[in-house]
């Protein structure tokens, strides 16, 4: 109820600012650049964005690098930016649901009808669902850690662009060619280097279960010991089924998202003896000038990681 109540809050806030003469036609400067101004929820499709938008694009990731994009309170400014955008990208399966967010920004920037300039960028992926108990409905969002699938957001997010600005159609289409390829071969890449792995070390456990997507294009096996961030987190039930899950596949090795909390990882490293071989993104990528700054970068980051952390 509090977050509601704070969304609200925030929603009178935004109104009263646009009622005082707030201009809907500015960019962060201040100043009119005529470049189209797109607001995406989080950083990966901020970045997937950015390279296929190139310079036509103005772009507001409303969810921080690093932060946790399945519930998140929006600042005064994100309605700001959602009341001017000419386009909102999310990325839907579930992702921005955590106590109604996005859904709520939408409402509070008049973004919620039917012919609002929003668009979906998951869609048309092959779609996975949780399997822990009680939530077998509920989709599974992480669909951008099988870089085919970054390649589909790449395609979706072209095809929003031109939707919403045609004069430019033939540079998206270009850019997003570009981009296409150069993830289609980090892609390629990733199915040999995991196909040289033995049967018995195509093993990926992890903190959150976010790794189905990638585990299904890479052919390997996963473990967690919570399967997505929203659930509790490190419960002794879930302690206790993965240190027997990590015992009775013989585990290689153990991998650490750069965006949770690291305690349980260790103490499930301690109870078996599994060591951690290095960190994984999964919800954002990498800040600016550091390891992992762009979603090609975390992608190669995460495969190459995890290919030397279970090879012999």
């Amino acid at each position: 109820m509090k977050k509601v109540f704070a969304i609200r809050l925030i929603a009178v806030f935004v109104a009263l600012l646009v009622i005082a003469g707030c201009s809907t036609n500015q960019n962060n400067s201040g100043k009119d650049d005529g470049k189209l101004k797109v607001v995406t929820t989080y950083s990966i499709l901020y970045d997937i964005v950015k390279e296929v938008g190139g310079e036509h694009v103005s772009i507001h990731s409303i969810v921080p690098i690093g932060t946790d994009p399945h519930e998140f309170d929006p600042l005064p400014k994100d309605v700001q930016y959602m009341t001017d955008a000419d386009l909102v990208l999310f990325n839907g399966l579930n992702l921005e649901t955590g106590n109604g967010w996005f859904q709520k920004l939408l409402e509070s920037s008049g973004k919620d009808g039917e012919d609002a300039p929003v668009a979906e960028m998951s869609e048309g992926v092959k779609v996975k669902h949780l399997s822990s108990k009680g939530l077998e409905s509920q989709q599974d969002p992480h669909a951008w850690l099988n870089v085919e699938n970054g390649i589909l957001y790449a395609q979706n997010a072209r095809d929003a662009l031109i939707k919403a600005d045609p004069d430019h159609k033939e540079d998206y289409e270009k850019n997003a060619a570009d981009y296409m390829k150069k993830l289609q071969a980090l892609h390629d890449d990733a199915k040999s280097k995991f196909e040289q792995l033995p049967n018995d070390r195509k093993m990926l456990v992890t903190s959150e279960g976010a790794f189905k997507y990638f585990a299904e294009a890479y052919g390997l096996k996963t473990g967690y010991i919570w399967e997505i961030n929203t659930e509790s987190e490190g419960t002794p039930g879930q302690m206790k089924r993965i240190i027997h899950f990590v015992r009775d596949h013989r585990v290689p090795a153990l991998f650490l998202e750069t965006s949770v909390d690291q305690r349980s990882l260790e103490t499930l490293s301690e109870e078996t003896g599994v060591p951690i071989k290095g960190k994984v993104f999964t919800d954002s990528i990498g800040k600016k000038g550091e390891d992992g700054d762009s979603y090609y970068k975390m992608m190669k980051w995460n495969i190459d990681t995890i290919y030397n952390g279970l090879k012999p």
